[in-house]
Order: C-alpha cells, then structure tokens, then sequence
C-alpha cells in the first residue's frame, strides 16, 4: 500500500507542477491578465477537480455533494412514510426500517446539512471578504476528500457486503444499544463502520473550521474590517467556532464507543454508562443544530434585505444574538436528558439557559421582519424562500420553547412533536435559506439564470408539503404517538396518510428542482449583467456581485458578447409592477 501512494505521488507530480499551481481560476482578487495566465496552468477535465485548490471549485465539490446526500436521504425517508401510510407492516420490515431511519438521521445532519453550508462558505467568503482564497487551500481539498469514504462507510451496510448490515441505532447512537450489548444486529460491523464514517465527517468539518476561521482572521482585504464585515461571514466564524469545541467531543465519545464494541473497555458498558453517552453525545449534539442553522441565518440576513430595498435592521444586533446563541448553545444540552431522573437542580438550570436561548434568536426574527416593513419587497423566488424561512422558524422555535419546560417535556418526550419540532428546523428553515442561496447565486456559479416559474413552483410545493407534513407530526405527537415506531394503533392512521401526502408533495417539489436547476445550468439564458439582480438600484451591491462584474467584463474582453438586458428573476424581463 505505501508503494501504491508514493506511485500516485509521484504521477501526480508528473501531470502537474505544483509550485507554479495558483488556486484562483476564473477570477480571485485579480486582474483580466493575471486571469488568463491561470486558466492556462489550470489543469482540465478530470484532473481538475481531484486536484483543485481553488476555494470555488472545492465550493463546487462540496455543493454536489450535499445535495447528492440530500437526495439519498430524502428517497429513504420518502420509503420510510409510504410504509406509514399504513399502521402495519406493509412494505418494510421491522429492522429494515429501522435501518433507513438511522441512516436517513445521519446523512441529512452529517452529509447534507454541514456539507451544502461547506458549499456557500468556501465559495463566497473570500470573495466576500476580499480574499483570494482560503487561508490553507489544501487542507481545504483535503477537508473535503474525506468526505466521500465518509458517506461509503456510513452507507456501507446497503451494499451487498458479506456479513454487514445497517446500523440500526437511530443517529442518536444510545447505549447500551449502540455498544453491541446482547446478540442482536447492533453487534454488526454495519455500526463500526457507520461510526468510522461519522468520525472522518468529524476530522472533515474540523479542518474546515479551522480553516474558515484563519482565512476570516487574517486573509481579509484591508478596506474588510470587523465593523463592515458582512453578516454572513460573521455567522460562518460563529459556527466554526462551534465546530471546533463541538466535533473533537463526538470524536472521542465515538472512538470510546469503537473500544467497547472491539476492544473489551467499559465506557459504556456499565451502570452510568448510558448517562454518560448521553451527556457526551449532547454536549455535541445541541451545538450541532446551531452549527446547521446560524449559517443559513447568515445566508438569510444576507439575502432578504436585498428584496427588500433596505439594509438589514439592527445590523450589529443581528451580530450579537449570533455570537450569543454560539455562547449559550453549550450551556443547554442536558434539555435533551429531562427524562432521564437526573438531579431536578440541574434540570431547573437547563430549562433556564434553555428558554435565555430563544431570545437571541428571536431578535433575528424580528430583525428580519423589520427589514421587510415598509420595504420595496419583491417577491423573486430567493425572497420567497427567506419569507418560508421566516415562517417555518418562527413555528419552529415557538415549538421548541415548549420542550425546554421540563413538565411539558416529560409528556412530549420521545413523541413526534420532537420530530415536527426538530423538522421544522431542518427542513423548513436549514433547507429554506438553502434554496434561497442556491437560488440567489445560481448566476455568478452557473453564468446563467434559472426559470423562474419552476422555481416559484419548487417554493409552493415546499412550503405545503413542508406545513403539511411536520405540522401534522405536532398534532400527532400532542396525541401521544411515539416517534421511532414502524407500526402504530388505527387512530393515528388519517394523520400519518396525511403526512405521507405532504412527504410525496415535498417529493414534486424537489423533483422540480433538480430538473430546473440542471437545465438552467446547460441551456439557461446567459447572464451578461454583473447585477442580475438590480441591487444597485438600491446601492445593495455587495462585493461578491463586483467580482463577478470584473469576471463578465474580462469574459467581454476576451471575446465575449455585448451586454444585453437581463430580467431580474428569470429569462424575461419584468416591469416594476411585476416586482411588488
């Protein structure tokens, strides 16, 4: 094997001089010159991507990626609710169930949700922050690298492997469960795989963090000051400081948990040791949510102001809720623990950070409803999914309030209330600014625009089948249904049939995206305008629309085409009237 790695060394070496190798391809903070000197070394076709540095192709990589992920554990969940159309068992069994639920856990936190963050962050924030790239760029490509095997190894018991099956422990990972006690299938190499899978996503997103804080700290342009620093810069330093406290702890609690199901060793194994995970895993795992939501936050802050005409409202307000929710988030695990019969002291002390934590976030609400008052709003699809945002997080965390009183705890505990609350989140906020950002951007990463329709479409899809589906989980939850459960009594039947019909609604939708997103990519209208968006109507130009205004005039100069009129959310032109 280390003759098989010197070799690819040294042939890479062979196709490419690395020291003559400049990550800033197809722009950067340079000039046209400067410019088509990089895309001559730049390698092409395969080459390219396995050995970019370039912090906007890696952005590329990672954007793929995540909605790759997206896409398989959306067809697992897609399987998992057409089998609860029904209260029996009908298309699935027991295991098998259980088997997609875990995996579908892990892949939407793991290999979708910090990935597609991965994605906005590498591309835009050196260009946001007038930097030419990150601050290590290999370590950047090699943060992502380690992401492939990651998913292979958590995906790794579907395939037809020998003597390996699923993990079925829910992404939770609970012990006694998860540390293979008894002779059940939790003894399977399925779940040390899944677990090594996991710890590379960890190493992954911990290089990352580190990298997007050194780039933030030091590679700024000098005109980039911490008092003009943009919102959604702000929001990525926040969460990768998160990363770095929060992603060492599940390293470690899953490499205790490897020794116990290998090695002999008692972590876990013994009296306390499901607390113990429990507290370990937490510790990581409240931090985790805010680790997948400030930067859509930021994505959000970022973009709905530009729809509204307006700057943001309470700018430095909107700064300091994001650094306080990153403060607090790691003093409110044990809310997750309220039914374990830990000490009632500390759960009073929980439920108290618990309830404090809402109110940053309750300060961005009304930030960004204050932007929108009074404003010129134009309701283009990005603005439309910052709207849903808004909407499915206020539903969201108004849900969430509830579960940090320990007494109303103690009834929705482990019901589906958790799984619409927590759902809302995910998926009708995280998700949301997503698609807002992927929309927003399309022109500067593709050069062309989407079709407008289909993304109004793919939004109202969304936004029903998103309020259909998790709402009627709360409703099904305040009914007393437990969560994890492959079968259940006939009176819950009409809900669940209802939640599977907002499920395949939420299918159409995503199906609709995919399409418009891949042939607006091949044969959308090219964009010509650096301001595609009209933002300079308002002087709501940010910098990564100035570079991408140099990179069209570069692409003019070397042969291009004249400019042309371009509409502001589409391929046709609009009046104002049609901006309202």
């Amino acid at each position: 094997m280390g003759v098989f790695l010197i070799a690819v060394a040294a042939w890479l070496a062979r196709v490419e001089d690395w020291r003559s190798y400049t990550p800033l391809a197809g722009g950067g903070a340079v000039g046209g010159t400067k410019e088509q000197y990089v895309s001559e070394e730049k390698p092409s076709g395969l080459i390219r991507w396995l050995t970019t540095v370039d912090h906007k192709d890696i952005g590329m990589l990672y954007g793929a990626y995540g909605i790759i992920a997206f896409a398989v554990g959306g067809l697992m969940v897609v399987v998992m609710r057409v089998e609860l159309a029904d209260p029996s068992m009908t298309l699935l069994s027991n295991t098998f169930y259980n088997s997609l639920l875990t995996s579908h856990g892990i892949t939407m936190l793991f290999l979708f949700g910090t990935p597609i963050i991965a994605a906005f962050s590498n591309y835009f924030i050196p260009l946001l922050i007038g930097a030419d790239d990150m601050a290590f760029p290999r370590i950047n490509a090699i943060a992502f690298w380690l992401l492939p095997p990651a998913a292979l190894l958590i995906w790794a018991g579907f395939f037809p492997i020998p003597d390996v099956i699923p993990a079925q422990t829910a992404w939770t990972m609970y012990t006694p469960l998860s540390a293979g006690a008894g002779s059940g299938n939790q003894v399977n190499a399925g779940v040390d795989l899944m677990l090594l899978g996991l710890h590379l996503s960890g190493v992954s997103a911990t290089m990352g963090a580190i990298n997007f804080i050194a780039t933030i700290f030091t590679e700024r342009n000098e005109k980039v000051t911490w008092a003009n620093l943009d919102i959604f810069s702000w929001t990525i330093l926040t969460q990768s400081g998160l990363i770095l406290f929060a992603f060492p702890l599940l390293g470690s609690a899953i490499l205790m948990l490897l020794l116990d199901r290998n090695f002999g060793t008692a972590f876990f194994s013994v009296d306390g040791g499901a607390i113990l995970w429990q507290h370990l895993f937490w510790f990581f795992g409240h931090p985790e949510v805010y680790i997948l939501v400030l930067p859509p936050m930021g994505i959000v802050s970022l973009v709905l102001p530009r729809f509204a005409g307006r700057r943001l409202f309470g700018f430095k307000f909107v700064v300091y809720s994001t650094l306080a929710i990153g403060v607090l988030s790691f003093g409110v695990w044990a809310h997750h623990m309220f039914a374990t019969g830990i000490d009632p002291r500390l759960r009073a002390s929980f439920m108290a950070v618990s309830l404090a934590i809402a109110i940053p976030s309750a300060v961005k609400t009304f930030n960004w409803i204050t932007t929108m008052w009074n404003g010129k709003i134009r309701l283009t699809t990005p603005m439309l999914f910052c709207i849903g945002f808004v909407s499915n997080f206020i539903i969201g965390g108004v849900t969430g309030v509830f579960l940090a009183s320990i007494p109303i705890d103690l009834i929705l505990h482990d019901t589906y209330y958790v799984v619409g609350h927590f759902h809302y989140i995910v998926m009708g906020a995280i998700a949301f600014a997503g698609f807002a950002g992927l929309y927003y951007w399309f022109p500067i990463y593709t050069g062309r625009m989407y079709q407008t329709t289909l993304g109004k479409w793919h939004f109202w899809l969304s936004m029903i089948g998103t309020n259909l589906t998790f709402f009627v989980m709360v409703l099904l939850g305040y009914g007393g249904m437990p969560r994890r459960y492959a079968t259940y009594l006939p009176q819950f039947a009409t809900m669940h049939q209802l939640a599977t019909v907002g499920a395949l609604i939420l299918l159409v939708g995503q199906i609709i995206f995919v399409w418009n997103f891949v042939q607006s990519w091949l044969e959308g209208p090219v964009v010509e305008d650096g301001d595609p968006w009209n933002l300079g109507d308002d002087n709501l130009v940010t910098s990564e629309w100035t570079w991408f205004e140099r990179k069209l005039q570069t692409a003019v100069t070397d042969g291009g085409e004249e400019e042309t009129e371009l509409a502001t959310d589409g391929g046709e032109t609009v009046t104002d009237s049609d901006d309202k």
